[in-house]
């Protein structure tokens, strides 16, 4: 008897969470003032990408083409305190809406709330996309099976979320050491990741999942692991205005969504269909970068207890080690345990 009040009383919390979170959506949508709004050309059937961005013209071209590659029929952006040409760049791409705002990231819950509206207004009963810009979708068949011959093997299987580990590329040699160029492929400049370890426990009420581990942990956060960065997503979910994320995509709301994927098969033996993340965080530019985000303290929700993170990109370290390993494409991921093909082969 107890046990089952308890669950009524968890749930109903969890009612009361996601229904605050999406009237803070509703309410962020005046913040955002729209650039140009092209969605009521979207076709039917369209799988949506759902981004907040600022100051990426560097990765912005390599982004559009793979998604795009990828069968994204349209992009909902939004730029915030962009001075470097990006909201022009994009106001010139036939398949973008952009919004704008110069309000803070930090207070909207870093963009989650802006992203929140926009799949609310917008992706209901679609198949909806949300990642970072320094982030690059891969999933098994990838290059040969685009986004809707994946969502239709999702739906398939009755699954209405696809998991996915944030894998964190990075080079050899110092940091901010190397040229690139905007449109080049960041896998030739970001090649090697590490392989393990990593772990992954579940958290209530929200039953999400939190997988932590490798490069960042290991470079950056070995003193204090629990303050690592989660690298457990939910990027691509087939949308109901009722859903909300809660942390950017690495929970959402109602719980359930949380248990669509309980992380690598290698950690947890989930052998689900899943992706990967890779994460191109650290092109050359990312020592400017870090020294230009301590000062604007918008990416941490207490900024002062990274400032050591901080510190340690600014020095240019070497992130390679004895045991990193060279991307060689999702079959090696596979072959790791990272992601899985679940019975789509």
């Amino acid at each position: 008897m107890a046990a089952g009040v308890s669950a009524l009383w968890s749930a109903y919390r969890m009612r009361l969470k996601r229904r605050r979170l999406l009237l803070r959506a509703i309410r962020s949508r005046h913040q955002l003032d729209v650039v140009v709004d092209r969605t009521a050309t979207i076709p039917p059937g369209q799988i949506l990408a759902f981004t907040t961005l600022r100051n990426e013209m560097q990765r912005l071209p390599h982004f559009l083409e793979h998604y795009r590659n990828l069968g994204i029929g349209h992009f909902l952006m939004v730029a915030n305190d962009c001075s470097d040409g990006t909201q022009e760049f994009l106001t010139e791409q036939p398949d973008v809406s952009l919004w704008r705002t110069d309000a803070s990231y930090k207070a909207s819950r870093f963009g989650v709330d802006w992203l929140n509206w926009l799949q609310f207004r917008f992706g209901n009963a679609k198949w909806c996309l949300t990642v970072d810009v320094d982030e690059i979708l891969i999933y098994p068949h990838w290059q040969t099976r685009d986004l809707h011959a994946l969502t239709a093997r999702l739906e398939l299987s009755g699954a209405n979320a696809l998991g996915a580990m944030m894998l964190d590329l990075y080079p050899k040699g110092p940091l901010g050491a190397g040229t690139y160029s905007a449109g080049q492929e960041p896998t030739e400049l970001l090649n090697w990741f590490d392989p393990s370890p990593y772990r992954a426990t579940r958290q209530m009420p929200m039953q999400n999942l939190w997988l932590q581990g490798g490069a960042r942990e290991r470079m950056f956060f070995a003193d204090c692991p629990e303050r690592g960065p989660t690298l457990n997503k939910l990027p691509l979910v087939k949308w109901n205005r009722r859903f909300a994320y809660a942390n950017s995509t690495h929970s959402a709301l109602p719980p359930k969504l949380n248990l669509e994927w309980s992380g690598p098969k290698a950690i947890s033996g989930d052998a689900r269909l899943s992706g990967v993340l890779l994460h191109t965080k650290f092109l050359p530019d990312i020592v400017e970068r870090s020294q230009e985000e301590k000062q604007r303290g918008q990416h941490f929700g207490q900024p002062d207890q990274h400032d050591a993170y901080y510190d340690g990109v600014v020095g240019a370290p070497d992130m390679w080690y004895d045991h990193a390993v060279l991307y060689q494409g999702w079959k090696q991921l596979c072959a790791l345990g990272l992601m899985s093909t679940g019975e789509w082969n």
